[in-house]
């Protein structure tokens, strides 16, 4: 296996000249992986809004209902680092098609579940084909992208497609719903995941490393259970505070990834190599990702919240505000590239996310009267915009600073701390709003004043988050000359 310490192919200070162009080929391929990007974000947002209907056509209780969530959550965020190294070594065309198939199974077993059980299942297998496909994909691009400045596009286009799924599944999800059913939510991914399978080899060329060693098991048990129990701690603290059971999860979590770390550091066919963990911008650029990602989401779960319960307008009114952050995401993903040809993703990274967070912070003034949608739906448009271009430095970085063998790990790496952020960020911030609104029964006033607090929390984060990578990385960049 060739090691990161060699010149990575790409630099990541500069994407390199606008006045490349894709060849049919490759617009081809373009087409097919961001299809399958699209279809993941959408089926996410799909599943959220019908998720009211599944529990009660299904039997959940009401405390079991995020089970359905978090099943998926736990195994996308804990499995995609292995399976984005595997990649490297037996095919990332492979890979995809795999996870692509392992989707078609999963979906139609939730779409055709009568039991909570089964629905589970499907979740859980569906969370592992997200691990397998969206790795895969990413690498897929990367390695027929080469040329800087049609890489930078490339991913752009990449976060464009992802966040205009998040947008079109919030709406799609409540046709699906109220049309059809909400076993539609599950059914809908069959034929795009079947059409995928065929077109992906008629058009992707199979990729992998150059050099193949073995497949370091001890580092990928270790990584992936010290995620689960991470995951399920911070859940856990989320629900119910600070209990046993958190406790103990979170301290499994700490003694299973310090043990990986000492593994990893030993190992010569490392799943992670140590040295590339001690890269500034790899290490800075992936907890960055929690940050930008776990605070978005948020900020879309309190929005709703807001929406919803303090102005007591529908699911659908929610749905149409957040097409703001979408849109905002969207316009960033299409403009992103372009600022990126004259703003280091250094740079870009560090001021985007305080910038992401520092536009959360005309929600603390909002009140209980609905003409503060139309500022509200303003000032997020703008956070969106500027979370997007902070996401995609953050993927230039991640898989421009490691050379063409490490792709799968470098995008699994990348997708994993993308996951990670989703799956705490929530409970995370939601811990921070039940700590301000107490126990039993609430007022809408007393969920607001829930809401500023945590939406406060959350954007200074960012902001702090931010200005220390902007004065890190500019130093570190500086010191290399």
């Amino acid at each position: 296996m060739t090691t990161a310490e060699t010149s990575p192919t790409v630099a990541p200070e500069r994407p390199g000249s606008a006045s490349a162009r894709m060849t049919g080929r490759q617009v081809a391929a373009l087409v097919v992986l961001l299809a399958s990007q699209f279809m993941m974000a959408a089926d996410f947002s799909v599943l959220n809004v019908a998720l009211p209907e599944v529990g009660t056509a299904l039997g959940f209780s009401t405390g079991s209902l995020q089970w359905i969530t978090t099943t998926f959550a736990l195994c996308a965020a804990g499995c995609t680092l292995v399976f984005g190294r595997v990649g490297d070594f037996v095919g990332r065309r492979r890979i995809f098609t795999v996870g692509m198939l392992v989707l078609t199974v999963s979906s139609l077993i939730g779409g055709l579940a009568d039991s909570p059980a089964m629905l589970l299942a499907a979740r859980t297998l569906q969370g592992l084909s997200t691990a397998a496909v969206t790795p895969a994909a990413l690498a897929l691009l990367t390695t027929a992208f080469t040329e800087p400045a049609l890489r930078t596009r490339a991913l752009g286009l990449n976060s464009v497609m992802m966040s205009s799924g998040f947008s079109v599944g919030a709406i799609l999800g409540g046709v699906l719903t109220d049309v059809f059913s909400w076993r539609w939510a599950f059914f809908i991914n069959i034929p795009v995941a079947l059409a995928a399978i065929l077109v992906v080899p008629l058009v992707v060329d199979e990729s992998r490393a150059e050099q193949r060693s073995r497949i370091d098991l001890p580092g990928a048990v270790l990584i992936t259970l010290g995620l689960f129990a991470g995951i399920y701690g911070v859940t856990r603290v989320g629900e119910n505070g600070l209990d046993a059971a958190a406790g103990a999860a979170l301290i499994a979590a700490a003694v299973l990834l310090g043990a990986f770390w000492a593994v990893e550091s030993r190992t010569a066919d490392a799943l992670v190599p140590v040295r590339v963990l001690k890269r500034p911008d790899i290490a800075f650029g992936n907890l960055a990702a929690l940050f930008i990602f776990g605070g978005e989401t948020a900020l879309i779960f309190f929005t709703g919240l807001y929406v919803q319960n303090v102005l007591g307008l529908s699911s659908l009114v929610a749905g149409l505000v957040l097409l703001g952050i979408g849109v905002g995401q969207i316009i960033a993903g299409t403009v992103g590239p372009r600022l990126l040809q004259r703003v280091p993703p250094r740079t870009m990274l560090g001021v985007s996310l305080a910038l992401q967070g520092a536009f959360m912070l005309p929600a603390l003034w909002a009140s209980a009267d609905s003409r503060w949608l139309i500022p509200l739906i303003a000032t997020q448009f703008v956070n969106a915009f500027f979370s997007m271009t902070a996401a995609l430095s953050f993927m230039v970085i991640a898989t421009s600073s490691v050379d063409t063998d490490m792709q799968g790990m470098a995008t699994g790496m990348a997708t994993q701390s993308q996951q990670v952020g989703i799956a705490i960020g929530i409970p995370l911030i939601s811990a921070v709003f039940a700590a301000t609104i107490g126990q039993g029964t609430v007022t809408a006033a007393e969920q607001l004043s829930g809401i500023h607090v945590a939406v406060g929390v959350d954007a200074a984060c960012q902001i702090a988050v931010g200005l220390l990578l902007w004065a890190v990385l500019r130093r570190k960049a500086a010191a290399r000359g």
